[in-house]
């Protein structure tokens, strides 16, 4: 894993690396409403593994965290994205 700090970190997650613009369409959609996997995979039409890795990677990061731990878990925004959350709606502006 590569260690970003702060925007450097938010910029090289959603749009810096591989995945970038999915990852940003997840938290903009965890935004709106906490999920678990199975259901941002339906609402999105995105395949479940897909959404899972995603997923990790942004736990990864910190960027999101589930609410429980449990299997089928919804996910929520972290502290921290909520933080910078005008920076992340900057992000996912650049990579719609």
């Amino acid at each position: 894993m590569v260690k970003v700090s702060g925007s450097g970190k938010l910029w090289y997650v959603l749009s810096g690396s591989r995945g970038g613009a999915r990852r940003a369409t997840l938290l903009a959609e965890l935004a709106e409403e906490p999920r678990n996997p199975n259901r941002l995979a339906a609402d999105l039409d995105i395949d479940y593994s897909t959404v899972r890795h995603h997923l990790d990677v942004l736990v990864e990061h910190e960027l999101v965290e589930t609410e429980t731990g449990d299997y089928g878990s919804r996910y929520v925004l972290s502290a921290e994205t909520e933080r910078n959350w005008e920076e992340v709606e900057r992000i996912i502006r650049t990579v719609s």
